[in-house]
């Protein structure tokens, strides 16, 4: 029988069996862009990792670029969490990171330059982590050439070898982490064999094996500290102590290689599945998820893009938005909201809220216009089409809103916002049935107008 005492103290055989059953641990809460990414994901997950404890990369490579303005000092990352301008939080790049060495270690470089300190001391690297070669990114570009040459477009890739080497993890030729920190003989070995697969299958690679080697054995001595077994990481921290845990995802729902613009997209889940699959964490250790939108669309490189404005307004946007790719420089596609898109991708996310990014970019604007439906053959459709073929045939149905003409980024409330600015939010929360918590007016961290 249970004691009295027992049952007070909650140590009954019963109590325990109960706190067992529901007790889930600590939960993280996830930032995902919502569109062709560049939405400002940098940015929202750096006010939240003010008071996070553990920042989590969980997918892509060096491909993604976030920035981070701190005392009008502008911070870019690629492969580091945006969150390491914390100086009192962790950051985690977990197993469905691919991860270049040299471009890891250059990165923190320019951010040291900057003002970033100690990132070494505050940096986990997943064990399970696979790695970009530079041949990678050779056969990267080879393969955007032949492309080129072979139907006269490319996928618009940013050649920094994302793709080959998520092939190659999924061919099971992929070396990791772990690899490289073991037994170096055993890792040349297979590095050589790797390379003699490559040079096979593209004859014009050069490799320089023997310099490529002495640089990645300088390399896993240096990450060496850094490295830690991902999967008990994470569960240590989920088990642990109470702790806020945010997790930055790269790119955005539109590139995803399931759930995108297929074939031009990346290479990684950059969903919300991609956080499980990326950490090694059970789905109910996911709390928030919040989607990050641009006030407006933008996409880098080639594929459909329905709300694109290939005219003076498209011209406007991308000038006063200053809209330039963080990791290739190139300059951004824009066009207008879409609604139908947003809902596709809260859909496959379940977006939480939204923070709604660069709202003053729209300052300049007499009128504004807002994608709410497709049509296909006059037909209405009520999914976003996976064909590109189909995609690229849509008609878009707008509704068009009163623009406010006055500039918005000193304002610091939503109450100070012009009605129409205010009505421009709502409308979007009313169609996609998603609170927008957050709303952007300007570079800095200050500028970010919390509703709730």
């Amino acid at each position: 029988m249970t004691s009295q005492n027992e049952q007070q103290n909650g140590s009954s055989p019963a109590s325990k069996r109960a706190w067992a059953a529901g007790h889930v641990g600590n939960r993280v809460t996830v930032v995902l862009g919502a569109q062709w990414g560049d939405e400002g994901k940098g940015k929202v997950v750096d006010m939240l990792a003010t008071s996070a404890d553990l920042v989590c990369r969980c997918q892509g490579g060096n491909n993604a670029g976030h920035t981070v303005v701190v005392d009008d000092m502008e911070y870019d990352f690629h492969l580091l969490p945006s969150g390491i301008i914390n100086p009192k939080a962790i950051s985690f790049i977990g197993n469905g990171v691919v991860i270049h060495l040299p471009g890891l270690f250059e990165e923190a470089e320019k951010n040291e330059k900057k003002g970033l300190k100690n990132w070494d001391k505050r940096l986990v690297i997943s064990d399970r982590a696979h790695i970009v070669f530079d041949f990678h990114q050779a056969v990267d570009g080879m393969q955007e050439m032949q492309r080129q040459k072979d139907s006269g477009k490319n996928l618009g890739t940013t050649k920094k070898g994302i793709g080959p080497v998520y092939a190659a993890k999924a061919s099971r030729s992929g070396l990791r982490v772990c690899d490289l920190l073991a037994d170096f003989d055993d890792f040349s070995r297979r590095f050589e064999a790797l390379v003699k697969q490559y040079r096979s299958m593209y004859p014009g690679l050069e490799v320089d094996t023997t310099s490529q080697l002495q640089e990645l054995k300088v390399y896993s001595e240096r990450i060496r500290p850094m490295v830690r077994d991902g999967i008990y990481f994470m569960y240590e921290v989920l088990h642990g102590p109470p702790k806020k845990i945010l997790v930055e995802g790269a790119n955005a729902a539109m590139l995803d290689i399931d759930f995108g613009t297929y074939p031009f997209v990346t290479s990684s889940n950059c969903t919300v599945g991609g956080v499980l699959t990326g950490l090694g964490i059970p789905a109910q250790n996911v709390g928030e998820v919040y989607g990050v939108v641009k006030a407006y669309t933008t996409r880098v490189g080639v594929g459909a893009f329905p709300t694109e404005q290939s005219n003076e307004t498209g011209e406007l946007l991308q000038t006063r938005g200053h809209e330039f790719g963080v990791t290739t420089g190139r300059k951004r596609r824009c066009g207008w909201l879409d609604l139908v898109l947003l809902r596709y991708a809260h859909m496959i996310n379940g977006f939480t809220a939204l923070a709604l990014t660069k709202l003053d970019i729209l300052d300049a604007l007499d009128e504004i216009k807002v994608g709410v439906s497709y049509k296909v053959d006059e037909k209405p459709i009520p999914y976003f089409p996976a064909n590109m073929e189909v995609l690229n045939k849509v008609h878009v149905d707008y509704v068009t809103l009163p623009g406010w003409k006055t500039g918005i980024d000193k304002l610091r409330s939503f109450d100070e916002l012009p009605v129409n600015a205010q009505n421009y939010i709502c409308f979007i929360e009313k169609h996609l049935g998603v609170p927008i918590k957050w709303v952007g007016v300007g570079k800095d961290r200050e500028s970010m107008i919390r509703l709730f």
